[in-house]
């Protein structure tokens, strides 16, 4: 675990996209929709050093960068700063995990927090915005595939969607589904943030692989709901679905809707 100093990132380097909710129909004007990139920001509300980069990945969710892409952000909360002094309620042990193989392979510091990466390929600082801006434009050199949710119903028992992919790799490419809250607070009581107020945005609340494709398909699947997940009260939620390569590898293609 390591800790990093804190740069900004200035919110007007970022546009509001004109089609961030519901579901990506399938209808001409989405060909003409931009890439999604992928930001997952590592976080806990036991780090001191995490509130920054909780603020920028605000700052960023659901704007067109100035590259091109729609930035999905994924805050996911991991357990190692649990023992502190604070429990921090969103973390759990499946994004401690994940962050731990993506560190396995992109970060000779291991995990730390925070922490951000970009489509699965690029990490840093969670709250070094001209990383950010970095990686961004080095993503656009990248091959992205056609990720697209046709349809989503929320219900009390959870979520049907029909997502179609276009696109042909040489291996198949795990689906994963990702459910959301829109936003989250906590008024912190010990640790290194006691008596601070913690805002968060787009906060994990499961993670899931649904499906494997290779070339162009249409499927449906069921996500149950997590524990806890409220359906007619509380905040809004977010269905972010993504293709990834096996073992946790990169990220190429992704969309996300409202539910």
């Amino acid at each position: 675990m390591q800790l990093r100093s804190v740069f900004a990132v200035s919110l007007s380097l970022f546009s509001i996209h004109p089609r961030l909710t519901g579901a990506q129909s399938a209808g001409p004007a989405a060909d003409k929709s931009s890439p999604v990139a992928i930001v997952e920001l590592f976080t806990s509300e036991g780090c001191s050093s995490c509130p920054p980069a909780d603020a920028l990945l605000r700052q960023i969710h659901l704007k067109q960068a100035p590259s091109g892409q729609l930035i999905v952000g994924i805050s996911e909360h991991v357990t190692y700063w649990n023992s502190l002094g604070w429990k921090d309620p969103y973390s759990s042990p499946l994004f401690t995990g994940r962050q731990s193989t993506y560190a396995s392979r992109l970060s000779p510091e291991g995990s730390y927090t925070p922490q951000m990466v970009l489509n699965g390929r690029d990490q840093f600082v969670g709250s070094d915005g001209r990383a950010l801006e970095r990686a961004l434009r080095d993503d656009t050199k990248r091959p992205h595939f056609d990720l697209r949710i046709v349809t989503s119903a929320l219900s009390a028992d959870g979520v049907d969607v029909k997502f179609s992919f276009s696109g042909h790799n040489s291996k198949p490419l795990d689906v994963v589904a990702v459910l959301t809250d829109d936003a989250d607070r906590s008024n912190v009581q010990r640790g290194e943030n006691s008596g601070r107020l913690l805002q968060h945005v787009s906060v994990a609340r499961s993670l899931t692989k649904v499906a494997t494709v290779a070339g162009d398909t249409e499927k449906s699947i069921h996500l149950s709901l997590p524990e806890g997940f409220q359906v007619t009260a509380g905040p809004g939620h977010h269905l972010v679905l993504f293709v990834q390569e096996a073992h946790q590898g990169a990220i190429l293609g992704a969309a996300t809707a409202s539910l």
